[in-house]
């Protein structure tokens, strides 16, 4: 049986893996002839993970998830206390990335390599923090809870509103954070051009 949570949650974490992964080949790409745009879609970027997966994605893990895993599922401590670390480290992360952006963007490319290496770490351990509770969390919770955790779990994830979900329902209010994000991201989030498309328009 797939329960509501156990999708959501790897939904969300397939939108955010995507997402880092756009972030990445941006940032690789640089920002070129198009500073303002650039600068404007990864401050979107970076505004998403501080506003969606941190603000709802994480709390409802940690207050909700973890605890009766680990009740279920007494081995998983250990685990559960370095993603409760990680919880607590990734918002001032976020924070950081974004300091560390704008100070590209206002004091130029003597700034970039700071933000690109930050990038570069912050992205190789979300993706490690994600690939961890699917490993772990997830199928302890989809083989040792019971009914009444998973209507509880699912009655409150089944509030998220991820603005990048596709075919979700969507928050009017994240309405322009989407369409700046997807019309001007690169795949796999968006419906900008590749880099390798845009080296060929920049030949032509």
């Amino acid at each position: 049986m797939s329960h509501t949570t156990l999708t959501i949650i790897r939904d969300e974490h397939a939108s955010l893996s995507a997402m880092l992964r756009s972030m990445l080949m941006m940032v690789t790409r640089g920002p070129g002839d198009e500073h303002d745009t650039f600068f404007d879609v990864l401050r979107a970027m970076l505004f998403y993970i501080d506003e969606f997966p941190e603000k709802q994605h994480h709390p409802k893990e940690s207050d909700l998830l973890f605890p009766k895993v680990v009740r279920v599922a007494p081995e998983t401590m250990a685990t559960v206390e370095r993603l409760e670390r990680e919880h607590m480290n990734g918002e001032i992360a976020v924070r950081n990335l974004q300091h560390l952006l704008l100070a590209w963007e206002l004091l130029g490319d003597g700034r970039r390599p700071a933000f690109e290496e930050a990038a570069r770490q912050y992205v190789t351990f979300y993706l490690e923090h994600m690939r961890l509770e699917e490993a772990v969390i997830l199928p302890a919770a989809d083989k040792g809870l019971g009914a009444e955790d998973w209507l509880e779990l699912d009655a409150a994830f089944d509030t998220n509103r991820d603005p990048l979900k596709p075919g979700g329902v969507q928050d009017p209010c994240y309405d322009r954070l989407f369409a700046r994000i997807v019309l001007n991201a690169p795949a796999p989030i968006g419906l900008g051009p590749s880099s390798q498309e845009r080296r060929h328009a920049s030949v032509g």
